[in-house]
């Protein structure tokens, strides 16, 4: 019992069941499993970005980038179905990963061949990569009148009762699970963020490895890029403005640690979905979006504490077995 209680998600999924209680002696109808698969369909997105950035935050980076990436991205897919309504939803997805994937490789190449710190460097292409959205857009936006039928219907389709964006959330925390879990580029992210001097002795590239994760980071901006756009149906430049905060959040509340080596894939999820739970719920209550945020924040705040200490504790264990031997 002991042991099973060590694990932070089931202390999130204890707090996240006790947060839908709360709400539900408001709101009885927010427990409902429709309302809740709701719940899940909207936060699918944030689930999606705080997966992407919980592989860089395990090596002891980060990347702020994430929102104006997805902006940018955002944007390139719109303009392109504006003009040629024609392309495939598939082929724009993939054009979509690919746009995200290059701001991710530069972001990555400048980490690792320059080794300018990554808070530096993306907070830098932060700056630029809005910017680059203002400039191939002249500042317009992109508006529904002006997106395919097919642009904005696809991730609102349902299978099995289940739309399609669920799906795809559900997909990508299905590939990650996978990559962290089970090949050697996982267990290079948390060896990296563990100790990255004995990565290197390990025989692992420190350094590529930091380019593949945030080529990784950049991917997922780019595919939620597209489906950002086709969900709320406006390309702009302020499109996200600020979200990257939500994201970072979300890994943190779900116990990602910043000095990195220590999170999970559930963790990433868990915390997504407590911070989706928390912008639904507060509204339908009547409850201020001030609270909302400072109920986030707090949230944070614990989070850090929790996983402080519990980093601490960890450190005592191993420094008395080594007293030990």
């Amino acid at each position: 019992m002991k042991n099973f209680l060590k694990y932070r998600e089931i202390w999130l999924l204890a707090a996240i069941a006790m947060l839908i209680g709360l709400i539900s002696t408001r709101f009885p109808g927010f427990a409902n499993p429709g309302n809740l698969r709701q719940v899940f369909n909207d936060t699918s997105i944030l689930m999606i970005l705080a997966l992407g950035q919980m592989v860089v935050i395990l090596t002891r980076s980060i990347d702020l980038s994430m929102a104006a990436n997805l902006c940018f991205t955002g944007m390139v897919v719109a303009m392109l179905n504006a003009a040629h309504p024609a392309i495939p939803i598939p082929l724009l997805i993939v054009i979509a990963l690919l746009v995200g994937l290059v701001l991710g490789a530069i972001n990555g190449l400048l980490v690792w061949r320059l080794n300018i710190p990554s808070i530096v460097v993306t907070l830098g292409t932060l700056t630029i990569y809005r910017g680059a959205t203002f400039v191939i857009s002249g500042g317009a936006w992109v508006n529904a009148d002006q997106m395919s039928a097919d642009f904005i219907n696809f991730q609102r389709a349902a299978f099995l009762g289940i739309p399609v964006l669920s799906w795809i959330a559900l997909l990508v925390i299905a590939l990650f699970f996978l990559v962290m879990t089970r090949t050697a580029l996982g267990r290079s992210i948390y060896a990296i963020g563990v100790n990255p001097t004995a990565s290197v002795y390990a025989g692992i590239d420190v350094g590529r490895t930091k380019f593949i994760v945030f080529c990784i980071s950049g991917m997922i901006g780019g595919l939620a890029g597209y489906l950002w756009i086709s969900r709320y149906v406006i390309a702009s430049v302020e499109v996200a403005n600020g979200y990257e905060l939500n994201i970072i959040a979300a890994c943190v509340i779900g116990g990602i640690s910043i000095a990195g080596g220590i999170g999970s894939v559930g963790g990433a999820v868990l915390g997504a979905l407590f911070l989706g739970i928390i912008s639904n719920a507060l509204p339908v209550i009547n409850i201020s979006p001030f609270w909302q945020m400072a109920i986030s924040g707090s949230a944070i705040i614990l989070a850090v504490v929790l996983n402080a200490r519990g980093e601490r504790r960890q450190g005592r264990i191993i420094l008395r077995k080594a007293e030990a031997a």
